[in-house]
């Protein structure tokens, strides 16, 4: 079991209460850019969710430490340019939960927020990998999952093992999505948006204080 017993004794990273839709988008954040800004408004939109909490990972179990900025400066980075958004929350829930794995977060957030309606949130850029991810099929069983079209990743959803496996779960209307008995997943479409951590950082667009904070490689 992860080590989540004072999981009832968790302040609420975000708004919450009883009957919000919530989505969660995960991720490194190294640094947060406009690709998750598309990601939460097309979600926001699409689902018709209440709020979209950002989870900044203390470190991807699939990305290594190398060039990975402090989890503060990228907390301090997503905050001060995305959390002025009336409807983003940038959080720091895993630490506080002292879980590192998805399945692991969604699990402790939903026994500690019963009355919220979860919905996982990624875009198609992450779609291919998810395979990977630690007890990923449970991860689809625990909670419904919104994908989100990315630029350069349209084949994503025809060639993912997650969508292949479960193809009956496929949800048509969006806006139900929220509500729907897992296995759930739906694929928005729409206009596209190509920003990615990797461009930014190689670029050397991101905030220069983040910059100076990645450790090198």
């Amino acid at each position: 079991m992860p080590k989540t017993a004072h999981a009832n004794w968790l302040k609420p990273p975000g708004p919450v209460a009883r009957g919000l839709k919530i989505g969660l988008l995960g991720g490194s954040f190294n640094p947060a850019h406009e690709g998750h800004l598309h990601v939460s408004e097309v979600s926001l939109k699409r689902l018709q969710l209440d709020y979209v909490w950002w989870l900044v990972a203390p470190q991807n179990p699939l990305k290594p430490a190398c060039g990975m900025a402090p989890l503060p400066d990228r907390l301090a980075h997503a905050v001060g340019k995305y959390e002025h958004h009336p409807r983003i929350a940038v959080v720091d829930v895993e630490t506080a939960l002292s879980t590192r794995f998805t399945i692991d977060t969604l699990n402790a957030l939903k026994h500690r927020f019963p009355e919220v309606h979860f919905v996982w949130l990624m875009g198609t850029d992450n779609l291919g990998q998810f395979d990977r991810w630690w007890r990923w099929s449970e991860i689809v069983a625990e909670g419904p999952i919104a994908v989100v079209m990315r630029a350069g990743s349209t084949l994503a959803p025809l060639r993912a093992k997650v969508l292949q496996r479960f193809a009956d779960a496929r949800v048509n209307n969006p806006a139900k999505l929220a509500y729907a008995k897992p296995p759930a997943i739906a694929v928005l479409d729409g206009p596209r948006n190509s920003a990615s951590a990797t461009a930014i950082r190689a670029q050397n667009f991101a905030d220069d204080a983040l910059v100076r904070a990645i450790p090198p490689c």
